[in-house]
């Protein structure tokens, strides 16, 4: 490929990766705060259904187990792929 012609490339595929950017970012912000909603409904519907407090908190766990691992796996990534340049 030409100079000129990865130049335009770039240069078309910019916003698309702005937005990818953007939506990426958002969602990584946010995920906190949907996890937490998630749990308290999950832990709601389990005591509604009759379990208890402790045991429906116990269970719901895994939800930020799951974040948890998720967002390592992301920074993992990012990172090593910063230590190839």
């Amino acid at each position: 490929m030409s100079t000129a012609s990865l130049v335009t490339a770039l240069i078309k595929e910019s916003p698309y990766m702005a937005r990818m950017s953007f939506d990426l970012l958002y969602m990584y912000l946010t995920l906190s705060s949907r996890v937490k909603k998630t749990r308290r409904a999950f832990e709601k519907q389990l005591m509604l259904a009759g379990m208890a407090k402790d045991d429906a908190m116990r269970l719901s766990a895994c939800f930020e187990q799951l974040k948890n691992s998720i967002t390592g796996m992301l920074k993992e990534g990012i990172l090593r792929t910063g230590n190839r340049r």
